[in-house]
């Protein structure tokens, strides 16, 4: 009798072994398990930052391309614009920049700089529209940390599809602009994810960081 009860713990024993070794998978699972990420980790060029300014040079004439979204919203091309940030804005440091009333008006290149970019940095797009409708936009914008004056976060915006030739710039980024400039500023989401999103695709910037309705 003591003996079969001997045996029976023994094979009991085995089994609880055997049981734990053939799902090694859900332990692990149930260790390590929480949120998933809102995104893949994105590296983005880091510029200079704000220093004196002089004209940059552009891509060679006709090598970018533009891209556009399924509803005809336009896209940079990632290897002439990947974006590019501002070492001087980091996480520690938002209420003294980009958070701080007047900080991009303090580091924004004047227009006479800018404004010899815009005219190579068409060319460079080959882009073929009325040039006061599209707009020399920073891919990564000011308010969200990006490089003041990096030919790599420098781009000439076309207008969007249902914007009016001739009515001058209408560019609707702005808006997801603002409303990334508030998440980050109000802690609900980290600049550099913001930073990612808005330089892969700021079509899906404010979904990809878990905010599709900007609040």
């Amino acid at each position: 009798m003591n003996a079969y009860k001997g045996l029976s713990i023994a094979l009991l024993a085995l089994g609880v072994a055997a049981g734990c070794a053939t799902h090694p998978a859900n332990h692990v699972a149930q260790v390590v398990s929480g949120p998933p990420a809102k995104q893949q980790n994105v590296t983005v060029p880091v510029g200079p930052g704000p220093v004196q300014y002089t004209v940059q040079a552009q891509p060679a004439p006709g090598t970018c391309h533009f891209g556009k979204t399924t509803d005809g919203q336009p896209l940079p091309d990632p290897a002439c614009t990947p974006g590019a940030t501002n070492p001087k804005v980091t996480a520690a440091n938002l209420a003294d920049t980009i958070c701080k009333s007047g900080y991009t008006a303090s580091i924004r290149p004047n227009s006479n700089i800018t404004g010899r970019e815009k005219e190579a940095n068409i060319k460079s797009y080959a882009f073929t529209g009325d040039p006061k409708d599209a707009e020399y936009d920073h891919l990564i914008s000011l308010e969200l940390g990006g490089d003041p004056n990096d030919p790599r976060n420098l781009w000439v915006e076309p207008p969007s599809p249902d914007h009016k030739p001739g009515a001058g710039i209408a560019n609707p980024k702005d808006k997801v602009e603002n409303q990334l400039h508030s998440l980050v500023c109000t802690g609900k989401v980290a600049l550099t994810d913001a930073q990612g999103a808005i330089a892969t695709d700021w079509t899906t910037a404010l979904t990809v960081v878990g905010h599709p309705n900007g609040n």
